[in-house]
């Protein structure tokens, strides 16, 4: 059976709405405070997070352009010392071949001036054969043909001959 009232504040069914009303919009606004903290400062955090990710990223991009110009010098210091390197060999390799073409001719020299010696040895030795291969001969021909007349006609001669020999020297 329908109960009905007089007035709706006296109906029991108006306080429950009405302290239900009240009651949700007490405790909808300490609750809308709280999430809204709480989204608030979870906002901030992305935020937070969102700027150290930006900050990150310009020192890695910065690290990054750091790196290519520390490759890019390294690279260029390397072709540097290769250069370098290639130009002290080349002139090395000069040197030494003027070195060992210095000593080739040195040693040319000093075989050219053996053989020389070599020869000019051989000569006064063929020289020396000859002189007493002739003086022997001379000797076998004088002791043949000359005997103590002959040899005395010859010294008297050679006297005789002695003063026109001296106004002529």
């Amino acid at each position: 059976m329908p109960h009905t009232y007089e007035h709706f504040w006296l109906d029991p069914k108006f306080w429950v709405a009405a302290s239900f009303v009240l009651f949700i919009a007490l405790v909808g606004r300490l609750a809308w405070r709280r999430v809204t903290a709480m989204l608030d400062g979870r906002a901030q955090r992305v935020r937070e997070e969102l700027e150290e990710a930006a900050r990150l990223r310009e020192e890695a991009e910065a690290m990054r352009r750091q790196a290519e110009a520390d490759r890019r010098a390294a690279q260029a210091e390397a072709e540097a010392l290769l250069a370098r390197a290639q130009a002290e060999a080349h002139r090395i390799a000069e040197q030494i071949a003027a070195e060992a073409e210095a000593a080739a001719k040195r040693r040319e020299r000093m075989a050219m001036d053996r053989i020389a010696a070599a020869e000019a040895s051989a000569l006064a030795e063929v020289r020396n054969t000859a002189a007493e291969v002739a003086t022997a001969a001379a000797r076998a021909v004088i002791a043949e043909r000359l005997d103590a007349q002959a040899d005395a006609a010859l010294v008297d001669r050679a006297i005789n001959d002695l003063p026109r020999a001296l106004r002529a020297a």
